[in-house]
C-alpha cells in the first residue's frame, strides 16, 4: 500500500530509541493471572484458583504440553497478591511462604526447565494495588537486584499509591536498575495509564528508551463491553498511539479474555484479530486447564499470530467507521503483504459489507486473500474488483493479503506453510468483473 512507506521509515525510526536490552522484538505472547484470578488467596478453601505456586506451575505444565510454547506463548506472570506483606529482615520483597513454600527462585527454576519464563508484579509506590508492599524509590535497586538473582524474565511494574512526581522519578529508575543487574528482564510499565494514556502529559519517545511495553489505559474486564471500549480507545487516539510502538517497544491494550465467560466465539475472534492489527501483546488470562477447544483453536491460529507478530512491529489502524456499524481496519505487514478486519459493531443478524481494496486505498494490482479464522484462501482478488464479506454480529473477518505475483514469497518468508498451518493453500480464481461474496 501507498501509506506503508511512510509507516515503514516511522517503524526504524522508532526501534532506534527502544530499550536497550535487545528484548521483544515482536509483542511478547504468554500467560497472565491477574483478570482470571484477580487477588484469590484463600488456598484454604480454594486450592485449585489461588494465587500459589500451584497455580503458576500448572499453567506452566500447560503451556509447555499443550502447544502453546511452540507457538510463542512463553511468559508465565505472576500478578499482585503473591507476596508476604512484610518484606524480610534484609528490606528484601519475599513470597508468601504459604502460597509459595518454595519461593519465587524455586517456581523460575521450574518454568525455566520447561523451557519458559517467568514474569512477576511490583509497584511504583508505597503499596500494590492489593495493598502488598511496593517499590519506593529508596528500594528500587535491592528489587531489582532480588528480582534478577530470583531469574525473573519480565517485570510489570503498576503505579498504586504513588504520584506523578514519584512516578517520573521511579520509572526510569527502576530501568537503569533492571540493567544493571546484567539480566534480561523485559520491563513493562504501567506509567501512562496513571497519566491519562496520552501526550503531552505521556512521553511516547521516553517510554521507548525506558520501557518494552506500557499500559496506556483502563484493566480490561470480561465482557464485550469491555473489550469495545479499549477498542475504541485505540483508535480513537490512533494518531498519537500508532508512532509510539515497534520493536521493543509496545503499546498495551491489556490481557486476552478468550476462553473466560465473557465472549461468545464471533467475539472471541474479533479480539484476537484486533489485538493483531494493534500489535499487542499476548497475554491470555484464562483456565489452560480447562479451556474450551473453540477458544483454543482461536488462540492457537497460526496465522493470525504470524499477523500479530510480524517482524515490522507496526501498529494498525481504522480506516472506516460505516454508520452501518461495520469498521474496517488494516496493519501494514512484512514485504508488502497486509492484514485487514472488518468487524461487526450490530446485533442483530450478519450483514453483507461491500467494499473494494481500492476503496481502501490498496496500491493498484492482484491479491492472494486467505481468510485467518477459516483456514483457507479464499479468493484472488483485483484492487477494483468489488467484493462483500459476511460479518456475523459482534463478529470479525479477517485476512492476511499479499500481492498475487510475490504469493509463494510471502508464504514463505511468513511460514504459512504447510508446516506451519498444517495444510496446502488452494488457490480459487474468481470472476474478477462480477462483486464477489467472500
Amino acid at each position: 500500500m501507498q501509506r506503508a512507506a511512510v509507516l515503514l521509515v516511522l517503524a526504524f525510526s522508532t526501534s532506534t530509541f527502544s530499550l536497550d536490552n535487545g528484548l521483544m522484538r515482536t509483542p511478547p505472547m504468554g500467560w497472565l493471572a491477574w483478570e482470571r484470578y484477580r487477588c484469590n488467596t484463600d488456598c484454604q478453601n480454594d486450592p485449585e484458583n489461588c494465587i500459589s505456586e500451584k497455580l503458576f506451575m500448572d499453567m506452566a505444565d500447560r503451556l509447555s504440553e499443550d502447544g502453546w510454547k511452540e507457538l510463542g506463548y512463553v511468559y508465565v506472570n505472576i500478578d499482585d497478591c503473591w507476596s508476604s506483606m512484610q518484606r524480610d529482615g534484609q528490606g528484601r520483597l519475599q513470597a508468601d511462604p504459604k502460597r509459595f513454600p518454595g519461593g519465587i527462585a524455586k517456581l523460575a527454576r521450574y518454568v525455566h526447565d520447561r523451557g519458559l519464563k517467568l514474569g512477576i508484579y511490583g509497584d511504583m509506590g508505597t503499596h500494590t494495588c492489593g495493598g502488598y508492599p511496593g517499590t519506593t524509590l529508596d528500594k528500587v535497586q535491592i528489587d531489582a537486584q532480588t528480582f534478577a538473582e530470583w531469574g525473573i524474565d519480565m517485570l510489570k511494574l503498576d503505579g498504586c499509591y504513588s504520584n506523578s512526581t514519584y512516578q517520573e522519578q521511579g520509572y526510569p529508575m527502576m530501568s537503569k536498575a533492571l540493567n544493571a543487574t546484567s539480566r534480561p528482564i523485559g520491563y513493562s510499565c504501567s506509567w501512562p495509564a496513571y497519566q491519562g494514556g496520552l501526550p503531552p502529559k505521556v512521553n511516547y519517545t521516553m517510554l521507548g528508551e525506558i520501557c518494552n511495553l506500557w499500559r496506556n489505559y483502563d484493566d480490561i474486564q470480561d465482557s464485550w463491553d469491555s473489550v469495545l471500549s479499549i477498542v475504541d480507545w485505540f483508535f480513537n487516539n490512533q494518531d498519537e498511539l500508532q508512532p509510539a510502538a515497534g520493536p521493543g517497544q509496545w503499546n498495551d491494550p491489556d490481557m486476552l479474555i478468550i476462553g473466560d465467560f465473557g465472549l461468545s466465539m464471533d467475539q472471541s475472534r474479533a479480539q484476537m484479530a484486533l489485538w493483531g492489527i494493534l500489535a499487542a501483546p499476548l497475554f491470555m488470562s484464562n483456565d489452560l486447564r480447562t479451556i474450551s477447544s473453540g477458544a483454543r483453536a482461536i488462540l492457537q491460529n497460526k496465522v493470525a499470530i504470524a499477523i500479530n507478530q510480524d517482524p515490522l512491529g507496526i501498529q494498525g489502524k481504522r480506516l472506516l467507521k460505516e454508520k452501518s456499524g461495520i469498521e474496517v481496519f488494516w496493519r501494514p505487514l512484512y514485504k508488502g503483504a497486509s492484514a485487514l478486519v472488518f468487524v461487526s459493531r450490530r446485533s442483530d443478524m450478519p450483514y453483507r459489507y461491500k467494499t473494494s481494496l481500492k476503496t481502501l486505498n490498496y496500491t493498484p494490482g492482484v491479491y492472494e486473500v486467505y481468510d485467518v479464522f477459516m483456514e483457507r484462501t479464499v479468493s484472488t482478488l483485483k484492487d477494483s474488483t468489488e467484493f462483500v464479506v459476511s460479518i456475523n454480529p459482534s463478529g470479525v473477518v479477517m485476512w492476511y493479503l499479499s500481492p498475487a505475483s510475490d504469493w509463494q514469497e510471502e508464504a514463505d518468508s511468513l511460514r504459512f506453510s504447510e508446516k506451519l498451518i498444517g495444510r496446502k493453500f488452494h488457490r480459487h480464481a474468481k470472476d474478477a468483473h462480477a462483486p464477489l461474496v467472500l
